[in-house]
């Protein structure tokens, strides 16, 4: 058996630290929220290092979950796909359309936990990274 695809598919997801590396998702939200009051996650690619948006080398989603401490599984508070990367009917990065990698969403939660963002690159693949909220 080839142990390359047999891995857990944990290992398959990568993380590192934003501030070194183009490729994890950056979370912008509050550390400390209300008990069941609406509030804003950002979420981005490539906040110190900018990652390319070209029809070869692109964001094409980002996912965001919460997972309540407690708790055994996530909520998805979204998915979120980047379909425009300057490719057109006359070649790669002819068009003058293309998405940022970056998404608002609000939620609200009765209950402190972690934010995760998982983000896909097509050509690097799947980075994580993670961020708590406390409840007051």
């Amino acid at each position: 058996m080839d142990t390359k695809y047999g891995e857990e598919p944990g290992i398959l997801i990568q993380k590192a630290d934003w501030k070194k590396e183009k490729h994890v998702p950056v979370i912008d939200c509050p550390e400390t929220v209300k008990k069941d009051q609406l509030f804003d996650v950002k979420v981005g690619i490539g906040k110190e290092i900018a990652h390319p948006n070209t029809t070869e080398h692109h964001i094409r989603w980002i996912d965001v979950y919460f997972h309540p401490f407690g708790e055994k599984f996530p909520y998805q508070i979204g998915h979120f796909e980047f379909t425009a990367h300057g490719e057109s009917v006359d070649g790669p990065n002819i068009s003058t359309v293309y998405t940022h990698h970056a998404v608002t969403t609000s939620f609200k939660t009765g209950k402190s936990g972690r934010i995760l963002a998982v983000a896909l690159c097509n050509i690097h693949g799947l980075w994580q990274s993670f961020k708590e909220v406390k409840i007051q």
